[in-house]
């Protein structure tokens, strides 16, 4: 019981805290995006979100997601549970971004009339076009990533700034890219 109590203590957090959060997964996402566009598949730049800046906010739900319904399952847990708890973790986070994916490509298009992103028709295992097991299996390894390897440096970082500060601005900064965005 102690364990729990003092996970919920260190896993619950600021909302500034969410926010910077938000931000470095919006923007990792975007430069993920952009090296597969680039120098994997060789298509050349693009910007690869719907706002104008370098950042894409599906990004940052996703890795809220996995922070907020995985992220408990290893925070401050020893190596031998966190190494046990790895297929979880992987199944848990495709799942979660998979789903966003598929609720927010059916939100783009109701609003802008299309999804912003490639179809999957191409691949073998793909529901409408819109997800794919390829990227699916890419989302829950990339949750591996975010959860046991970045969400611990960045618990330990945003401890030594100051959050609330860097948490306005972010939300200044994408609140007027969303109205750009929007206007025009």
């Amino acid at each position: 019981m102690n364990e729990l109590n003092a996970t919920k203590k260190g896993f619950l957090k600021s909302i500034d805290f969410y926010i910077c959060c938000f931000f470095v997964y919006c923007v990792l996402g975007w430069l993920y995006e952009v090296f597969l566009e680039v120098v994997v598949y060789r298509w050349g730049f693009d910007n690869r979100g719907v706002l104008f800046g370098p950042y894409l906010p599906v990004y940052g739900l996703g890795a809220l997601a996995f922070i907020f319904l995985v992220y408990w399952l290893v925070a401050g847990k020893s190596a031998k549970v966190k190494a046990l708890r790895v297929p979880l973790v992987f199944l848990g986070c495709a799942l979660i971004a998979t789903l966003i994916e598929l609720v927010t490509s059916y939100i783009l298009e109701a609003v802008m009339g299309y999804w912003p992103w490639q179809t999957y028709e191409d691949y073998a295992i793909n529901f409408q076009a819109r997800i794919a097991l390829s990227p699916s299996i890419r989302f829950g390894l990339g949750g591996i990533l975010f959860l046991y390897g970045i969400q611990p440096v960045l618990d330990k970082l945003f401890q030594k700034i100051e959050t609330k500060k860097w948490a306005i601005a972010i939300v200044c900064v994408m609140a007027v890219d969303l109205v750009i965005t929007v206007l025009l």
